[in-house]
């Protein structure tokens, strides 16, 4: 889950936010197929976490293996940012993205730092969570370290230059608003936040979280709702293609996208930043295909190509 902002588990969402309930907007163009799945897979009908209603505008634990590197995104076709990028080949060479692993290993033994509240603009919030975990222990930190660092090579293989906020280099953390200021400062053209639900067994499928429209303190969202919306939005059209999963039952209105004004990490970025909960690892289901190592490779997988499509503009 978000780890600032990691979203803690829904649970703890639940009993935290105070946002009401909306139906989002009808799916846009690029998820159109969701509705059919929808149609198909029967949606459970249990009460949906809390989340602003979306803006009108448009292996096993320990798994190291290596994961293959394939990109079967359209091939992008925007102008390329310098002469050499031109000459590389890569339209996408030179461009900066910032891969953010939900949590981190180490903050089950440093939760005395990460209960430490940092500021995130219109309030204070813990500098970190430990995250969720499968039923039988496989936690969110490890898949969200084994899907960054596919999605790490994916993207390196179009020629960006990628930048984590954590690679289980650190003790914890880093907190929220360092995680937010990572990305600022790389003057990131995308920030991808990868995540993994802790909601009730019967909720599944993926959803992307964008930030709300807020203003507080260093907080000030306005310039990146838009741009952060459409990166979400290829990314969850590209999600469902690659991975087969659902857009979230219990989660943005059958859209697999949710705005939320509660997470530091998005309301402290000054770039395009979007959450993406791959899953649900307290349902059996879902839990089996987090889990599972070839699944994991479609996810990043999916992620890439959102990106990509992102940046081609």
């Amino acid at each position: 889950m978000p780890y600032d902002d990691s979203p803690p588990p829904t649970q703890r969402r639940l009993r935290a936010s105070t946002l009401t309930v909306a139906l989002a907007a009808l799916v846009p163009t690029c998820l159109a197929g969701w509705l059919l799945w929808q149609a198909m897979s029967g949606p459970e009908q249990n009460e949906p976490p809390k989340v602003l209603p979306l803006p009108s505008q448009s292996a096993a634990p320990g798994t190291d293996e290596k994961p293959p590197v394939t990109v079967t995104a359209t091939p992008p076709s925007g102008r390329p940012s310098s002469p050499e990028d031109d000459k590389s080949g890569r339209p996408l060479a030179g461009r900066v993205v910032v891969v953010d692993a939900g949590h981190n290993p180490g903050n089950f033994k440093h939760t005395r730092e990460i209960n430490q509240l940092v500021d995130i603009g219109t309030n204070k919030k813990e500098c970190d969570t430990t995250g969720t975990s499968t039923n039988d222990g496989y936690t969110e930190a490890a898949f969200t370290l084994d899907v960054s660092r596919r999605l790490h090579l994916l993207l390196e293989e179009q020629g960006m230059k990628v930048v984590f906020t954590q690679n289980d280099d650190r003790p914890f953390g880093p907190c929220i608003d360092e995680r937010a200021r990572i990305g600022n400062e790389a003057k990131a053209d995308a920030v991808v936040s990868v995540h993994a639900d802790g909601s009730a067994s019967g909720h599944r499928g993926f959803h992307v979280i964008l930030p709300a429209l807020v203003k507080g303190g260093s907080a000030d969202t306005a310039p990146i709702v838009g741009p952060s919306r459409e990166l979400g939005e290829r990314i969850a059209g590209r999600f469902v293609r690659a991975t087969g999963s659902a857009p979230s039952n219990y989660v943005g209105g059958g859209t697999g996208l949710a705005v939320r004004e509660d997470l530091g990490g998005l309301n402290l970025s000054a770039v395009p930043k979007v959450f993406v909960e791959c899953g649900n690892m307290r349902d059996a289901k879902d839990a089996a295909l987090l889990k599972s190592p070839e699944w994991r490779q479609k996810a990043a997988q999916g992620i890439a190509e959102g990106i990509v499509d992102y940046l081609a503009g």
